[in-house]
């Protein structure tokens, strides 16, 4: 069940395209690259060549140039047949998701944002009035967000302050020892603290009665509200709440988990123009990145440019040379470059403002798979066909063509493409050198004796991107120049083994995605089939064959109406929450006596002011607050001093008048058993 919780939407892809690639090597390599091996004494010598020079080879009106045809066909109903019935079972694990996790939280809260500012009043008494005048017989209660202050700062401090200290003996004196440093031989503290941020200016003069969140926190226009059924939730959701669209903007809200709770203080006004702001953006840093992709088509046809620029000529005498700068190199370099590609892009699904991680990632796990598509696929295609020809395209209608001269050329390129990213990815995802290189750090250059281990969360924003465009590769070479299928083959063969591994018992899920990934998956997938049906298109076209191209256009209109019928009947399960299903679940709770437990967790479920060892949990765990009356903000107001924040308060003044007299505070080790080692979060 772990498996499927945590990533079978990735791994139904992975099987997907192992089983598909499957199929269209077994029948390609047997078909299509027929005609040479019948015609070669050695097959292995002549292979790249001949499937590099696949139009020359299929002459006008032979056998060979159905069988293309035909392979196209066979391509295309064996992928839409699979991925109807992968789409039905992805599902149904869907539906199954949401049934099987019938007390979270978050089917009961609603988001609410850009909550209307009344004076007199406050954002929260806006919200009570609002919701027991209109969801009066719903509405259970709501949860303020604010704005992080000294409440926060003093129990991230403090957090710590207890791990800096953890392993530290009682009765360490205020002198640290000192050791011989295992670089330079010099005298390292071994007991060494850091000073942690402190407003000892600021906090004298404070009383405990004005440390509540009524001063050290602002009210922001944002609240979860909580409901007493999963089905009154849903329709508070799905309707607008006022005639004024950008008021009282309602949405379920993630898991506790998931909640990217720097977001919510952002004024909903403004993320629309966040929004196009990061386009911009994006489309902006994916013409920049036209440079460096031009720069390595440059270096695969220096052959080409030899004729322009003669001092290249000298370069390309060497055999080696020439094989490492034309073929190795070119793929090195766009890796390197593309190391920047998903920091920048999930900083721009940061910028937009999602409420929650998942969606952020995902934002950026678009982002990432446009931008990878476009600069791997068309960019190098396209500029690789003007280093060549020194020609661009006249119109839209010599596109199919240009793309079926374009994509065999490149087929060396995408081969090597595999080899470095995909194969040397594996590698790379098995040793974890990041994490490896942070460990080695830690243990040896800052002596850090403390048990820490990286938490790593599975980086869907890199990976699917990756995964997505070799099954680009894989579909429109396919029909015209199907030798890289084998090594796109083994490269999923290799990727489902490592990932499942991986994910079971090396990632920590914090949140669950609930299959969000598969229509992303879905849609590029008909995409890829769709480009190799225009390709084809074009092939023929260069053949002069008006009935193999006549029997290609109404394949590509029956992938499009299969896309549309996909997107109907499966679509909406993944982005709205079924009313039946939800119904039937609030009365089997109500029933078994189940709804009364439910509705006390919500009060503590979305904890904003928590310490960083509970935000580092494994996901799946809703770590509610300890202690409602910490946490809720209008408890806070009302009981005012509170025991925790009594001797809290009185822990700290007597550390300070213990500093201002001289005397040496009294250091002990940290034995809360709720404090988990620190966990550096890679996401």
């Amino acid at each position: 069940m772990l498996w499927f919780s945590s990533g079978w939407s990735f791994s139904a892809f992975v099987c997907f395209s192992l089983l598909l690639l499957f199929a269209l090597a077994l029948y390609c390599l047997l078909t299509i690259m027929g005609n040479r091996w019948s015609t070669r004494k050695s097959i292995w010598s002549h292979l790249m060549h001949s499937q590099l020079r696949t139009l020359r080879k299929a002459q006008n009106g032979t056998k060979w140039l159905w069988a293309h045809c035909l392979a196209l066909y066979v391509i295309s109903f064996a992928a839409c047949i699979l991925l109807y019935f992968e789409y039905k079972s992805i599902a149904k694990m869907r539906l199954a998701y949401i049934t099987g996790s019938a007390s979270k939280p978050s089917h009961f809260t609603v988001l609410i944002r850009a909550i209307p500012y009344f004076p007199g009043q406050s954002y929260s008494e806006t919200v009570t009035k609002f919701f027991t005048n209109y969801y009066a017989s719903s509405y259970l209660s709501h949860q303020m967000v604010y704005h992080n202050g000294i409440i926060q700062r003093l129990l991230r401090d403090a957090e710590r302050m207890c791990q800096a200290i953890k392993h530290v003996s009682p009765d360490v004196s205020c002198k640290p020892s000192l050791t011989r440093c295992t670089f330079c031989s010099g005298a390292t503290p071994t007991s060494s603290f850091h000073i942690l941020a402190h407003e000892t200016d600021s906090n004298k003069s404070m009383e405990l009665g004005e440390l509540s969140l009524a001063t050290t926190e602002q009210e922001r226009p944002s609240a979860f509200v909580f409901f007493k059924t999963r089905y009154a939730a849903l329709v508070v959701s799905e309707v607008l709440q006022s005639p004024n669209p950008m008021l009282w903007v309602a949405d379920l809200a993630p898991e506790p988990h998931d909640v990217y709770w720097r977001n919510l203080r952002l004024p909903y006004q403004q993320l629309w123009i966040r929004k196009i702001a990061t386009l911009v953006g994006a489309i902006a840093f994916m013409f920049v990145f036209l440079i460096p992709v031009t720069f390595i088509q440059g270096l695969t046809q220096l052959e080409q440019l030899s004729h322009a620029f003669p001092f290249l000529r000298g370069i390309l005498k060497g055999r080696f040379m020439n094989q490492v700068i034309t073929g190795y190199l070119p793929s090195v370099i766009l890796i390197l470059f593309f190391y920047a590609v998903p920091p920048t892009m999930m900083y721009f699904s940061t910028l937009e403002g999602c409420a929650s991680r998942s969606r952020r990632k995902r934002s950026a796990c678009i982002k990432v798979l446009y931008f990878t598509i476009w600069n791997v696929f068309f960019v190098n295609i396209l500029s690789g066909s003007i280093i060549r020809q020194l020609s661009v395209f006249s119109s839209v209608r010599d596109l199919p063509t240009q793309l079926a001269k374009a994509v065999p050329t490149q087929a060396s390129f995408f081969m090597t493409y595999v080899f470095t990213s995909g194969w040397a990815s594996l590698a790379c995802e098995i040793m974890q050198p990041i994490a490896l290189i942070w460990n080695l750090v830690a243990k040896l250059i800052v002596k850090n004796q403390d048990d820490s281990y990286v938490t790593l969360r599975f980086p869907y924003h890199t990976e699917i991107p990756r995964l997505l465009l070799f099954g680009l590769l894989g579909f429109t070479n396919s029909v015209l120049a199907p030798l890289i299928l084998p090594f796109l083959l083994i490269y999923f063969s290799l990727a489902y083994l490592i990932y499942k591994n991986q994910i079971l018992n090396v990632y920590i899920t914090k949140y669950e995605s609930g299959g969000q990934y598969w229509p992303i998956f879905h849609s590029t997938t008909l995409f890829s089939l769709i480009l190799t049906q225009i390709i084809a298109l074009g092939f023929f076209g260069l053949k002069l064959s008006p009935v193999a191209s006549g029997f290609t256009i109404p394949l590509i209109l029956l992938t499009l109406l299969f896309s549309e019928y996909c997107r109907q009947r499966f679509l909406p399960i993944f982005k709205k929450h079924p009313a039946q299903v939800l119904i039937d679940m609030d009365r089997e709770d109500e029933q078994s006596g189940k709804i009364e437990e439910i509705h006390k967790v919500l009060q503590t479920a979305y904890c904003q002011i928590q310490l960083s060892s509970q935000e580092s949990s494994k996901a799946g765990s809703s770590v509610p607050c300890s202690d409602p009356e910490t946490q809720d903000p209008e408890n806070m107001n009302q009981g005012g001093e509170n025991g925790k924040g009594k001797e809290l308060w009185e822990v700290f003044q007597s550390n300070e008048e213990k500093e201002e007299s001289g005397e040496c505070a009294e250091i002990k080790p940290c034995t809360s058993p709720s404090v988990s080692p620190k966990l550096i979060e890679l996401s």
